[in-house]
């Protein structure tokens, strides 16, 4: 069993610091937060980006800011979100990713319900964003909410658009989309190909639940204020502490936590050559 990768997703495009003060929305914001998770024990950050008054943006320049401040203070590996919530443009939608060439970005390979609103992937935009990665040298990480993006992503492969083994993070616990089961976690881990890797998320009150089964199933988990705002009912976290919380699971069951150098042999990560100026 490969030692277990902790990714941390601080900020999203949903949450607001009315709803959690320890929200991270400015760029030194999120660096901050990504530093000290990083000391933690996070390997990875998934990074979006919010404008002078807190709403999302897919603005290069401030994800410039961001990776810049995070990658002159620590190693771990940053992810850029290409997700639709700040815009469903794909070109906006992939400018980030081709200003910085990110070692990894994510990729939702098909269209969902949000409680709010359809979330539209089509496979125009799938594709473009794929050739994007692609053309930057980034490894997507392939976002599951239901079992047909599996093969949505596979298809990518067959189109020369992403290469194997490829990384999937399944996402549980959205209304609208898979619900958080241990029986759809389990579906998901056996549909893709035996040489992918595999992080887990889940949403809300599932976050806990769901990674402790990825922990002990061989996968990574997913925690972070994007996807749950509560360390337990009733009681506000911060990212610091579910990051801590994985790091002491993962002791408890004596499955070693990756480092980022680590965690990019298992994913088959290139390091960075690029940076913000390129």
């Amino acid at each position: 069993m490969d030692k277990l990768i902790i990714t941390v997703a601080p900020t999203g495009s949903v949450p607001t610091k009315a709803q959690n003060p320890y929200l991270p929305v400015t760029p030194q914001e999120i660096a901050d937060t990504a530093y000290r998770c990083w000391q933690i024990g996070a390997s990875i950050v998934h990074v979006h980006a919010r404008d002078d008054q807190g709403h999302p943006t897919l603005d290069p320049a401030v994800f410039a800011r961001i990776y810049e401040l995070i990658s002159g203070r620590c190693d771990i590996i940053v992810q850029i979100s290409t997700g639709g919530r700040a815009g469903m443009d794909p070109e906006a939608r992939a400018a980030a990713v081709r200003r910085l060439h990110p070692e990894m970005a994510s990729l939702t390979t098909g269209s969902m319900n949000f409680p709010d609103r359809v979330y539209e992937n089509p496979f125009s935009t799938i594709e473009y964003l794929a050739r994007a990665m692609k053309e930057a040298g980034t490894r997507p990480e392939m976002e599951i909410f239901e079992a047909g993006m599996i093969a949505n992503a596979q298809l990518l492969v067959e189109q020369g658009l992403a290469t194997e083994p490829l990384h999937f993070n399944f996402v549980l616990g959205s209304h609208g989309s898979l619900p958080a089961t241990p029986k759809n976690l389990l579906y998901l881990s056996e549909l893709i190909p035996s040489d992918a890797t595999w992080t887990a998320s889940g949403l809300g009150r599932w976050q806990l639940p769901v990674t402790a089964l990825a922990l002990v199933m061989g996968g990574h988990v997913r925690v972070g204020l994007e996807d749950n705002l509560y360390y337990r009912r009733g009681e506000l976290a911060s990212n610091e502490q579910l990051v801590e919380r994985m790091v002491r699971l993962a002791d408890e069951l004596g499955r070693p936590v990756a480092t980022p150098d680590e965690a990019r042999a298992i994913l088959h990560l290139t390091p960075p050559q690029h940076t913000s100026d390129d």
